[in-house]
């Protein structure tokens, strides 16, 4: 029996996968490091597909038709080089192993050099759309061994997303590890995006004191607009929700956020490339401030904190929390696509940043409706240095502008915490100021460590250092950044 793929792992992910496959006429064999695992799935979610069960690795192999296509959907470090390491000796020349957990960009690398050495392609797929998502057609970012793509095109092609116009939402991204890094962009933007649309919640809830009603019709109505989204249609979802007493859902819900690292790891690669991702670093650390739950109840006691409450005309408000979620959701987006232009050009990836766009146009969790324009950005002008210098980015960004600083100086005003929406708003002042305060910076630099500095009225790379007391001599320290 010739199969057309395996899949390792049976969670609920790895289930709907094979599932979405055989929906799309594929022959997968499934198979589970704890065994028992396989016949529960093909008793239970598979009962009646075409789905074929294999109780060891060396059966699976067998199974497969050449070249032989393997998918693990396995917990990522690790797991995956145990699998790699069990699976090589059983596979031939030419054969492919994907990875469609979320892996580190870097482990990614490192297996693709490894299996290539070893005459085995290695396929990095980030795959993002949970398990709806997984299901019924996700976002899929395949990257690595190029001479894997033509015999798994059709497969990840035929089981993704599609757009409006039936566009598959995958496509190869690159080499190497660029599939998992594009796919770590994606959950840092998604982190982003999760806390701008809360903060936004938290605004309506604590300082225009919403009903859960009018904060569901509210969402429903932003759908609607510009700001059409996965998250914000699921907000709107959430907060319609009602527990078993008919009260909302949500507010029994301890707000302490869990996260699983992608979005730590988007920010660390930030800080490493030296790409100021304020606005998804900033997303991480309210995840981790949200963390404090004691300590921040005891310290609302002795600040004796509140928060302030808003009188004026609500839809105004309202109105102008619209245009500042907006344009802080540009950013955030923006951001992301900066970051990922710098790590195209550090490994020679050469992506294409339109074609990133239309992957996340359908199936993924930071599908929205403004991502074809971002792809219509990138088409107009490729070398595009940030998003927000395209005109029709532009445009929004200026005509929300007055709302956004209205949001901004009001969340300051009332106490209510918006580190993502002010973050962002403080990140475009700061990126359209021609002349910055860092001229202090780099004087203070000189002055406690002779790290010399560059003259405005002198040529670029021409550096210089004053004895600022008097006492320090002319000696200057060797130029570096620190």
């Amino acid at each position: 029996m010739n199969a057309d793929i395996a899949v390792i792992g049976l969670a609920v992910m790895g289930q709907n996968l094979i599932l979405n496959m055989n929906d799309h006429g594929f022959k997968v064999v499934a198979f589970n490091r704890t065994v028992a695992k396989v016949d529960q799935f093909l008793e239970g979610a598979a009962k009646d597909t075409d789905v074929i069960a294999a109780h060891s690795l060396e059966e699976m192999v067998s199974l497969l038709g050449l070249p032989r296509k393997i998918m693990l959907m396995v917990k990522a470090g690790e797991v995956v080089d145990d699998f790699i390491d069990k699976l090589i000796p059983l596979l031939s020349k030419g054969d492919i192993i994907i990875d469609g957990g979320n892996s580190n960009f870097i482990d990614t690398n490192r297996r693709v050099e490894k299996l290539s050495k070893l005459n085995l392609h290695y396929v990095g797929a980030g795959v993002s759309g949970g398990e709806e998502g997984a299901r019924y057609g996700p976002s899929i970012m395949p990257g690595g061994d190029v001479q894997a793509w033509p015999s798994i095109k059709a497969i990840f092609q035929g089981i993704s997303a599609k757009t409006e116009k039936g566009e598959p939402c995958c496509d190869w991204v690159g080499h190497g590890g660029s599939g998992h890094f594009v796919k770590m962009i994606h959950n840092g933007i998604e982190y982003g995006d999760m806390q701008l649309i809360s903060e936004a919640y938290h605004f309506m809830k604590d300082v225009l004191r919403m009903s859960h009603e009018e904060m569901q019709a509210t969402f429903r109505d932003w759908n609607k607009t510009e700001l059409n989204s996965y998250l914000v249609e699921i907000t709107a979802d959430i907060l319609a929700y009602k527990d078993i007493d008919g009260n909302p859902l949500v507010e029994k819900i301890m707000d302490t956020a869990g996260q699983k690292g992608t979005g730590k790891w988007t920010g660390i690669n930030a800080l490493d490339a030296g790409i100021p991702l304020t606005l998804i670093t900033e997303s991480v650390f309210a995840r981790c401030l949200s963390a404090l739950k004691l300590q921040r109840v005891e310290a609302q006691k002795l600040f004796n904190k509140s928060i302030g409450e808003i009188h004026d005309d609500k839809q105004q408000w309202i109105a102008a929390l619209h245009d500042a979620l907006l344009a802080s959701k540009i950013i955030s987006y923006a951001q992301g696509f900066m970051l990922m232009k710098q790590a195209s050009e550090d490994n020679n990836w050469d992506l294409n940043y339109g074609n990133v766009a239309l992957l996340w146009r359908g199936g993924c969790i930071i599908r929205s409706a403004f991502l074809g324009n971002i792809r219509d950005a990138f088409a107009a002008k490729p070398e595009l240095d940030f998003l927000v210098l395209d005109p029709y980015f532009k445009n929004i960004l200026e005509r929300c502008m007055p709302a956004w600083r209205k949001i901004a100086a009001t969340s300051f005003e009332t106490g209510l915490p918006m580190p993502c929406m002010t973050s962002a708003l403080s990140f475009l002042d700061g990126y359209t100021t021609a002349r910055s305060s860092a001229n202090m910076i780099q004087a203070q630099r000189d002055y406690f460590g002779a790290h010399t500095y560059e003259r405005v009225d002198k040529k670029p790379g021409e550096f210089f250092h004053t004895n600022w007391t008097g006492q320090g001599g002319n000696t200057a320290s060797t130029t570096y950044d620190a």
